[in-house]
Formats: structure tokens, sequence, C-alpha cells
């Protein structure tokens, strides 16, 4: 979550992969739930921080057509009136299928610059940034209804960045989590230096009504924008997650295999990064190939989200996603499969 930059740009022209070559993958079959025919995407633009949705031109995860016009879908008036970073999380449990959540980084940045509010510095939003996130809800991925703001951290963080939520079927509970840094209890006016920022989490059961923050990664460096994604190709406690690394500026995986508060370790070993100069990284299942995994990340100083695909979450094995018809200066969001229903009415109301 930065501004671009010429400086910024020109480091991400020139980035060096840490990437091996993907081994070829045989035997690879088409995915048990047939049901999902195409893909939702929600994303914010650079300097318009409100939610854009985009469809799957087909069951194509990487080809994306906009919708709406290329207009706005969601367009907050409270708190800021600037949402980043939207992510979209499908229902979990009773609400499998009927209940869908946007949630959202509450920063105006991007909208300052058009004077609708007072400047707001990078340094300042992350003093005495926003403690709460957006959210809205939707039975239909057609009608949202208005945002609310919800608070979810203490009042010694100074920000709350990048919100996003999986379902923790052994809770019962979606987990969701953002990035905060902190500052001392006797620092009220946060003028002094903080804490590096950490991952944290709370549960809920409405997106209302959340359970106390607490820690969940609190690595040695500056760590944000954590994406989870389960791995049921490789059981039921399957997990991979994908940061980034501020101090650096790249993105890393980490793997478990006993659970979301297991052992997480690095395929490729524990100095493996996928891409530097990137941030917001958001991983998908293919709804057509089993196993196979879209990686987005977030080329901030250039031309924002570029794909990426792995069939092999055991090592760090990422190759170029084909980009000819995925749009470019989308900023970091999110992706889902849908069934033809939703598919259908999504097109038929924006398409």
């Amino acid at each position: 979550m930065k501004l671009s930059n010429l400086f910024c740009a020109l480091l991400a022209s020139n980035a060096v992969s840490a990437l091996p070559l993907q081994s070829n993958v045989t035997d690879i079959a088409v995915r048990a739930d047939s049901s999902l025919v195409g893909y939702l995407g929600v994303f914010f633009l650079g300097d318009a921080p409100n939610v854009y949705f985009y469809l799957s031109n087909g069951n194509n995860a990487l080809s994306f057509k906009a919708l709406n016009g290329g207009r706005a879908i969601l367009d907050p008036t409270s708190g800021t009136s600037g949402v980043r970073d939207p992510s979209i999380i499908n229902g979990g449990g009773s609400e499998a299928g009927n209940k869908w959540y946007i949630i959202g980084t509450d920063l105006d940045i991007g909208k300052a610059s058009y004077g609708l509010k007072m400047q707001t510095t990078w340094d300042a939003s992350q003093r005495k940034g926003s403690l709460s996130i957006y959210v809205w809800e939707s039975t239909d991925l057609i009608n949202w209804g208005s945002e609310r703001l919800v608070k979810v951290e203490n009042d010694d963080a100074g920000m709350v960045w990048a919100p996003d939520a999986i379902w923790d079927a052994n809770e019962g509970k979606y987990l969701v989590h953002w990035a905060s840094k902190f500052y001392s209890t006797s620092d009220t006016e946060h003028t002094g230096t903080p804490g590096p920022s950490e991952i944290r989490y709370a549960y809920t059961s409405d997106f209302k009504t959340f359970t106390s923050p607490q820690t969940f990664i609190a690595a040695a460096t500056t760590v944000i924008d954590l994406a989870l994604l389960q791995l049921p190709q490789y059981g039921a406690n399957s997990y991979a997650r994908f940061l980034k690394d501020e101090s650096a500026s790249l993105v890393y995986m980490e793997r478990s295999d006993d659970g979301l508060f297991g052992t997480w370790t690095r395929p490729g070993g524990d100095s493996a990064w996928i891409h530097t100069q990137v941030e917001g990284p958001y991983a998908y299942l293919d709804n057509q190939v089993e196993g196979k995994v879209n990686l987005l990340l977030d080329y901030y100083g250039s031309d924002g989200y570029r794909p990426f695909t792995s069939t092999n979450l055991n090592a760090n094995a990422w190759v170029d996603g084909d980009r000819t018809n995925f749009p470019t200066y989308l900023r970091h969001g999110s992706v889902i499969g849908i069934n033809q229903a939703r598919y259908d009415a999504l097109n038929a109301n924006w398409g």
C-alpha cells in the first residue's frame, strides 16, 4: 500500500525474481466443482480508492472485463470516504452460497489528490490512521446496501491496513486479519517511534461484532498485506499464506499442513521470495485445473496487478501468467469463483 513514484517504477521494471523454473505436472484433472463457470474480481484503482468490479471473460482466470462501464460499484461516504485493498469473502458455514462480504481499508490518500479532503500523508496515516474497516454485505452479489465502519483495533495502534478474512471451519467463524503498528501506551498522540507492523486478527460471525484483537504474525521485520488460501489438494488443514516484507519490498509465501495456527515454513528456504518491488498479494484457486493456483502481485510503482501461476505449492515455483486480456492498473484487491447464476446476473446488471 504505497503511492507510485518514478523511483519505484524503475525498480519494479528491473526487479530480479528468485523464481525457479516450474516443473511440468502431469495428470492434472478438471476440478470436481464444475459449477464454477467464472470469476468476480474486486479492486481499487491507484488514484480512485473506491471498489471496482471486474468479471472474467468466460472461465478464464486471467481474462477480465470492467463492469458498470468501468465506474465504481461501491463508493463509501463514512470514515475517510476512501476504500483501499477491497477483499470479497465467500460466506462460510450456513452462509455458504448465499452471503458475501466485502471489507476494505479506511484510507483516503488517493481521493485527497482531487481536493475532496485535506491531504493525508503516509506518515500521518500510520500514526493517527483509522482503526476501523469498511464492511459491505450481499445475498446476491448485486445489492450491497450502505457500508458500515467497524472498529477492530486498540487505541495504541497507528492504523488498520489491508483487512481480509477466511472462514475457519474449526471455529465456525470468520478469521479477519489486518496489519497494524503500535505505539507506547504512554505515547497517546503517537509522535514517537512505533514498533514494526505486525499481522493482527479477530474472529466474527457477522462482521458486526469482533473478538478482542490478537497478534497472528509478529516477524522480525515489518510485514503487511497478508493473504491466506486454503489448499484442499494437500489436505483439510493445508494452507498457503502470502505476505509483504516492507523492509525489503518483496512478497514471500509460507505453507502449513496443520492449520491456520500450525507450523509455517517457506518453500525454497527461509530467505526465498517470489518477487521484489511488489505488494498486495492475492491468490485464488483455478476453476478448471485441479491444484492450480493463480497469484496476483501489485507492482505499485508500475502498472499494478500482474498474474502468476503455480501447480506446486510445495515449491517456490511461479511462472508468469498470460497478461493478454488482464487489465492494467488494477490495485490490491481479490477474486472469487462464481457459478452460472451469479455470472449471468452480474453480466446482465453491469456488463
